[in-house]
């Protein structure tokens, strides 16, 4: 009978040991489901360090489960038997189940130690608990933890994911050592919060402070200057990146392409994403909404047939990206065609699919079509999906489906935002339905809430200079007013004609003229006019859908004065040029 020696039995170990480590960091789970039956031949599976380099294989090559049979199976289970079951789990998008092992370990008697508690704190994240984070956090204390460096990160981390952002600043202030991780979780808390001021002060500090920030790092603060279109100090923090090698990440490369698509400034977008060789889905998905909202369909279907022929999976935000795209440029059997595919990849079309889908419909005209689809689909009907059918409703002047979307919110009960409510009064007095329209209004008022107020912005250097329509406020109102009035002549005198029809309320028609003449977004072009040399594109923020009536405007403003003009509403981008829009008029 053949005998294995002690000796033999450590060499068995150490070499399983060190081929079971190379095999996690290949991900190689083939060989590594060879390895494992090899080591229950021998018997070491009862072996602890065995038995945690195993559960952190099957974690790394994402079979959690697999990594709770190989706890369950082995005889003694140490704090870090624990810690890797706990950490495959939170790692691998189960957090209540690493919530109730973590219990588990407690009734055990086994006490967490600084690698245990950062998954329990990234698990109560993801399922936005903050109340078992306190509770995770009142033992932290217990066991003397709350000083640890990579605890209190993830405590900071936890918090801000949570929404308390004050908790996550007290744990952040009271850390006697600080790292990148915790600066990173504190930065991204305010990006998520929308404190955009706060978390450049921060990222600020942090430089000043010579810390080592990584791309998760850089990544949020290139979005806060995307969410705030601050194109200059972007491509500040761009060069810093360069400087830092940091450019070549898919995180910090995804955010640097919605910042230039954000600002209008798509080429540098394309040039981001075709500088990075090794691109993640966030990144292609990046991509495909800036080509969808620049009035690019046929580069967004493009780039999506080259994500798939290099092995990218599409998930449900590529598909509505698509879908966005269609919309927008009026594709309908386009959009069909990629709403059926989703089935091909096992995506069930959620809210905002069925809403894009509506609004491409109701674009079109089509807008029987589109109350089938809002008939049959199997979700209620959402504020998106009721918006969208209303924007058909107000573009095609039909007061009968308008009555059937006012039914419709009224099933929602008082719950509904203000936006809603004005386009159901917009899309009334669209139709001429002017009555109906007050009466929208009205319940507007009735329940408190107030229209958005129409802003546009520009950026000249670090400032954002924002006007409200008939803003007077500015300190240069009278230049601004003063070149307003001498384009406009110009304008009158190569063919354009107010269209007062977008004032959607009842007055007379020279108050609708100068209702209409001094909108936000002229107030801006005009300082943009004033300010910038003429080879700079004058480039527009808007916080709400531009008119119909600017629009035209805009087209006459670029072909008289010669300039480039861009502009960001709340759907889109529009690029005027001699007199000619990117939308095509579609919009």
């Amino acid at each position: 009978m053949l005998r294995v020696t002690a000796d033999e039995h450590s060499y068995n170990y150490k070499h399983t040991s060190d081929l079971l480590l190379s095999l996690t960091r290949s991900r190689s789970l083939p060989k590594g489901l060879q390895l494992h039956a090899q080591i229950i031949k021998l018997g070491l599976q009862t072996i602890p360090l065995i038995s945690h380099n195993l559960i952190n294989f099957y974690s790394k090559t994402q079979f959690p489960i697999y990594s709770c049979h190989v706890f369950n199976e082995s005889p003694y289970k140490s704090a870090t038997t624990w810690s890797s079951v706990i950490a495959s789990l939170a790692q691998n998008e189960l957090p209540s189940h690493a919530i109730q092992f973590f219990r588990k370990m407690l009734e055990n008697g086994v006490y967490p130690d600084d690698h245990i508690i950062p998954s329990a704190t990234k698990s109560c994240a993801i399922l936005g608990r903050c109340d078992i984070g306190e509770s995770v956090h009142g033992l932290v204390v217990k066991t003397g933890f709350e000083f640890d460096v990579f605890v209190g990160s993830s405590m900071v981390d936890m918090y801000a994911k949570c929404g308390e952002i004050k908790y996550a600043r007290k744990v952040f202030d009271e850390m006697p050592e600080k790292n990148v991780v915790s600066w990173s979780g504190m930065i991204s808390g305010y990006v998520l919060l929308g404190d955009d001021e706060e978390a450049l002060r921060l990222f600020k500090q942090a430089l000043v402070e010579n810390l080592d920030v990584n791309d998760f790092t850089f990544s949020s603060v290139v979005r806060v200057c995307g969410n705030s279109t601050l194109l200059e100090l972007g491509r500040q923090i761009h060069g810093l990146c360069f400087k830092t090698s940091y450019d070549s990440s898919s995180f910090v490369g995804s955010s640097l392409v919605s910042l230039y698509s954000r600002c209008g400034v798509i080429e540098c977008a394309f040039r981001v994403f075709n500088e990075i060789t090794a691109k993640n889905l966030g990144l292609w998905n990046a991509m495909l909404i800036a080509c969808a909202q620049h009035a690019q369909p046929d580069k967004a279907f493009e780039l999506f047939g080259e994500m798939r022929s290099v092995g990218i999976k599409p998930n449900f935000i590529s598909f509505l990206c698509l879908l966005y795209a269609c919309s927008h440029s009026g594709l309908v059997e386009k959009g069909k065609y990629y709403f059926e595919m989703m089935k091909e990849y096992g995506i069930e079309p959620g809210a905002q699919h069925y809403a894009s889908m509506v609004d491409l419909l109701g674009r079109a005209g089509k807008l029987e079509e589109a109350v089938s689809m809002v008939k049959g689909m199997p979700i209620k009907p959402t504020e998106s999906i009721l918006g969208a059918l209303l924007t058909g409703c107000r573009i095609h002047g039909n007061a009968e489906l308008a009555a059937f979307v006012d039914h419709k919110i009224s099933e929602l009960g008082g719950n509904v935002g203000s936006g809603l409510l004005v386009l159901l009064s917009n899309a009334y007095a669209a139709a001429g339905k002017w009555d109906e329209a007050a009466k929208a209004r009205k319940m507007l008022r009735d329940q408190g809430l107030k229209k958005e107020t129409g802003l546009s912005w520009i950026e000249d250097g670090n400032k954002v200079h924002t006007f409200a329509s008939g803003d007077r406020t500015h300190l240069r109102t009278e230049e601004i007013y003063k070149k307003l009035d001498e384009l406009g002549d110009e304008m009158e005198r190569a063919g354009y004609v107010a269209d007062t029809s977008f004032v959607l309320k009842r007055v007379d028609g020279e108050e609708k003229n100068e209702t209409i003449r001094y909108h936000s977004e002229r107030l801006a072009i005009a300082f943009g006019l004033i300010t910038f040399p003429h080879e700079r594109p004058i480039r527009i923020m808007k916080n709400l859908r531009v008119c119909g009536d600017c629009h035209t405007a805009i087209k006459f403003m670029s072909k008289c004065s010669g300039r480039v003009i861009i502009v960001r509403d709340n759907n889109r981008f529009h690029r005027f040029e001699n007199g000619v829009c990117t939308c095509r008029d579609y919009w």
